[in-house]
């Protein structure tokens, strides 16, 4: 062996070991399904029921496992777009909530998103409050709210009772 070849190969495993978690987290990355749009988009503007547990089951064939479960939802990561924004987010109740809801979140903010989702939805919103930061709602019952510098748009409803027989 030459003298010089081993410390090829440790020059080679480092170069490995640095691009490892580039190659993981694009190996994670999932590109959304074709029906996305229509499935999450109507969701989180109230356009369509709400089974958190079939939305679950769709997001994790879709992007793999949550990647974080916290404040009564399961968190997943996209690169998947909505009204022309990129959405970097999608959430889904847990059963642990008096409420199921859906959200995205938008890298963009509530009065960019706004116009967007009204041209491409027809939808209007209103604001429902006159603060620095207003909730902007519809009449089916989404909102959109700030999220630290980004937009959320999330539906949420009260659980319907479970059929009489098993009250």
């Amino acid at each position: 062996m030459r003298a010089g070849r081993p410390h090829h190969r440790w020059r080679s495993l480092a170069l490995l070991a640095a691009l490892l978690p580039a190659v993981v987290s694009h190996a994670q990355q999932k590109t959304p399904p074709s029906t996305f749009g229509q499935v999450v988009g109507n969701a989180v503007l109230c356009l369509d029921d709400i089974d958190n547990k079939s939305f679950y089951s769709y997001l994790l064939t879709a992007f793999g496992p949550a990647y974080k479960h916290e404040g009564g939802a399961y968190w997943f990561r996209t690169d998947a777009v909505l009204w022309g924004a990129p959405i970097t987010d999608v959430i889904v109740s847990d059963d642990t909530s008096a409420l199921v809801f859906m959200g995205v979140v938008a890298d963009s903010t509530p009065e960019k998103l706004e116009p967007a989702i009204r041209a491409a939805s027809g939808l209007p919103f209103g604001r429902l409050d006159y603060s620095k930061f207003p909730v902007r709602g519809s009449k089916p019952g989404s909102k959109i709210v700030y999220f630290r510098t980004k937009a959320k748009v999330y539906c949420a409803k009260y659980k319907p009772l479970p059929p009489a027989q098993t009250r």
